[in-house]
């Protein structure tokens, strides 16, 4: 239960209460379970009080001082705190739902465990934040710097993201169905077990992140930069790629079934037994890629390149190699590739001329 002597003092307005923080600084108030709902408490000094479970639904806390407070388990909802000092503040489990955080300092703050649903965050320090199994659902973090902050198992699910700086972030086992994060930067963040499921990534950065098991169903992911990124056994079921970098990227099992790959450079990507089932790769580049066991039946591979791809063990059965680009040595196994109905005919390593300087060769021939 809350001081009622200080209770009291608080009353009596900001003034007052400031002016008594001014002169007993050493006193740290303890306003437990106390019930400030609505109330207009801009500019306030409550730093290092204890505000646990405390009720500050619609509070208006603007450019108000809550440096080092404890708020575990407190309400914020809807609460106005613009400009806010939350340094190092302990809002673990806390409520603030729909809060008004933009240009709110948290440098160091709790928020673990926190619901955060539909609060705006725009312009608000987070640097060393703890964000772990926080609710972000439909939060605005629109250009927030998110940069190694510890997001794991958190719910991001229709977050606004777009710009937003996640390089090096913990985002395993969060989930981020719907999200926007159009051309936000995740080089090298932690994305493993994250549910991706129909996020929108136009022209983000993934350089050298780890989707290892990641689930980015129906996700467009078009001109993104996942080189060197880790996505082995990621499904990415009628994900839309086209247009990426994904060089040298690691997709070994990965399930890439109905994708479309359009125009994607996987040079030297490894995609060895990953399911290609029905996958679009017109005039994609998969020059010197490992293609060893890959499942590609009826991939859609016409203008792909194909130079020095090694495809030993692949599948092509109903493939669509018209136009595609072969270097020596790429030949996938004869008897696991079959022709197209009314194809039988059709000699798809038909040789067409002397190699150029990339050792292309020959190219399947289709009516």
């Amino acid at each position: 239960m809350a001081n009622q002597r200080q209770f009291k003092l608080l009353k009596r307005g900001v003034r007052s209460w400031n002016t008594w923080r001014a002169r007993h600084f050493e006193i740290q108030p303890y306003l437990v379970e106390v019930h400030l709902s609505c109330w207009d408490l801009g500019g306030v000094d409550l730093s290092e009080a204890n505000l646990f479970q405390a009720d500050l639904v619609e509070a208006i806390l603007r450019r108000a001082n809550l440096r080092q407070a404890c708020l575990v388990g407190a309400d914020l909802s809807k609460a106005d705190l613009k400009q806010t000092n939350l340094v190092m503040a302990k809002l673990n489990g806390a409520t603030l739902k729909q809060a008004d955080l933009r240009g709110a300092n948290l440098y160091g703050a709790n928020l673990s465990g926190a619901n955060l649903s539909r609060a705006d965050l725009s312009g608000a320090i987070l640097e060393g934040v703890d964000l772990s199994d926080a609710t972000l659902r439909q939060a605005n973090l629109q250009g927030v710097d998110l940069s190694r902050l510890t997001l794991r198992g958190a719910d991001l699910s229709e977050a606004q993201l777009v710009e937003a700086n996640l390089k090096e972030a913990n985002l395993q086992w969060a989930t981020l169905i719907g999200t926007s994060l159009t051309r936000a930067n995740l080089a090298g963040a932690n994305l493993n077990r994250t549910d991706l499921r129909k996020a929108s990534c136009c022209r983000a950065n993934l350089q050298e992140a780890t989707l290892r098991g990641a689930i980015l169903d129906g996700a467009i992911l078009r001109e993104v930069n996942l080189s060197k990124a880790d996505l082995r056994w990621a499904q990415l079921i009628l994900a839309v790629l086209s247009e990426c970098d994904l060089r040298g990227a690691d997709l070994k099992g990965a399930n890439l079934n109905g994708a479309n790959l359009s125009g994607a450079d996987l040079g030297q990507a490894d995609l060895s037994i990953a399911d290609l089932r029905k996958a679009d790769l017109y005039l994609a580049s998969l020059d010197g890629a490992i293609l060893r066991g890959t499942d590609l039946r009826g991939v859609d591979l016409s203008g792909a390149n194909l130079v020095r791809a090694n495809l030993s063990g692949a599948d092509l059965s109903g493939a669509n190699l018209k136009g595609a680009l072969w270097g020596k040595g790429t030949f996938p196994d004869p008897g696991k590739w079959k022709p197209f109905p009314g194809e039988e005919k059709v000699n798809p390593w038909k040789k067409v001329g002397q190699g150029n300087s990339r050792g292309v060769f020959a190219r399947p021939i289709h009516p």
